[in-house]
């Protein structure tokens, strides 16, 4: 018979907490593991009568292939909570405290009852637009906002972190998988790397987001890049796509968050010219879409072979041409999904 190993947060963690101001010296911390995250230890710390949630990067990623980040994202992660709380404070968790060093940082904790994970509400079944609109509103305001600060560019130059964990396993990893796409992966990959337009968030999928009573909250910015806000748009709208698949009776659910995504967005593009913006979003999603099946990290979702040559039938010509319209990838992606028969139940 063996007995499970409770796990125990790095030791640095309670005096963090000690140096800080968060636990009184003699307090009792209750220390659990929260699920969800593949880059970081996240935990939940009950002390003193309050909750709080810590979270600390991992150099190796959690994931089936091997994939390294530098630690110090953690720090750009800290950053953009704080400049997000400075602009709209109800979307993401207060920030508490922040240790470089030790590449951790405590935050206000959420409980789930309160606001669940977007991904879980869509995987159920749950397509509600209004929410993808908020979502839109908000993403489109920080970018916006971020546009202003003449600071941001040098405070957020991490292109070297973000080719590391977003560009090279999905759009160089799936130019492996690709070779007949690979110079049009490769191109696309390095146009982006180039563009620096406002604050990226660089992970907003539905897991990185919780429904709120009063807003949507964005949780894991440890991508915080100054960049193409293109990919924050074509990341989030990827994930309308893909939730297709194993909740195909609401497709069409689906694809009208996908166009409210869109309208609440780009009415918040003034920065810079909306269809210049848009044709790099265009180019982007396809390539996320087939990253997501056949990149370093395919979505668990999707396991049946016959959904995911589905993908790479709508994708692969899209990147071949280089949509330049996102109406256009929703609708291919609806074209397909018409005439594929849906799985037995």
């Amino acid at each position: 018979m063996s007995t499970a190993t409770k796990p125990q947060p790095d030791l640095r963690l309670p005096e963090f907490l000690h140096t800080h101001g968060l636990a009184s010296q003699d307090a009792e911390m209750q220390w659990a593991p929260l699920t969800g995250g593949v880059s970081s230890d996240i935990w939940r710390v009950d002390v003193d009568g309050r909750t709080l949630c810590v979270k600390c990067a991992l150099p190796k990623l959690k994931v089936a292939r091997d994939w390294h980040a530098p630690t110090s994202r953690n720090a750009y992660e800290w950053a953009w909570i704080n400049f997000a709380f400075e602009h709209a404070p109800k979307a993401v968790p207060q920030p508490l405290a922040h240790d470089a060093e030790l590449g951790a940082f405590a935050m206000e904790f959420l409980d789930g009852d309160t606001h669940p994970v977007w991904k879980s509400q869509l995987l159920a079944g749950v397509a509600d637009a209004g929410t993808a609109r908020r979502v839109a509103e908000l993403l489109g305001l920080l970018h916006a906002a971020s546009t202003r600060s003449p600071s941001l560019p040098q405070r957020f130059r991490t292109d070297d972190i973000f080719y590391s964990i977003r560009l090279e396993p999905y759009l160089v990893a799936t130019a492996e998988a690709h070779p007949d796409l690979s110079s049009e992966l490769r191109r696309l990959a390095e146009s982006t790397l180039r563009t620096h337009k406002a604050l990226v968030h660089g992970d907003v999928s539905p897991k990185n987001i919780l429904v709120g009573p009063a807003s949507p909250v964005f949780l894991d910015a440890e991508c915080a890049w100054f960049g193409d806000p293109a990919f924050d748009v074509a990341f989030c709208l990827n994930h309308f796509l893909l939730k297709c698949l194993p909740q195909r009776a609401h497709a069409a659910g689906f694809l009208r968050c996908f166009d409210a995504f869109v309208d609440a967005y780009f009415a918040h593009v003034s920065w810079e010219e909306p269809r210049e913006l848009e044709r790099r979003a265009a180019q982007l999603l396809p390539a996320l879409f087939l990253a997501r099946i056949d990149g370093k990290s395919p979505v668990e979702y999707v396991t049946r072979e016959e959904d995911k040559e589905l993908v790479r039938k709508t994708a692969r010509p899209l990147i071949a041409r280089q949509a330049s319209r996102l109406s256009e990838i929703a609708g291919a992606w609806g074209a397909i999904l018409a005439q594929a028969p849906g799985p037995r139940t």
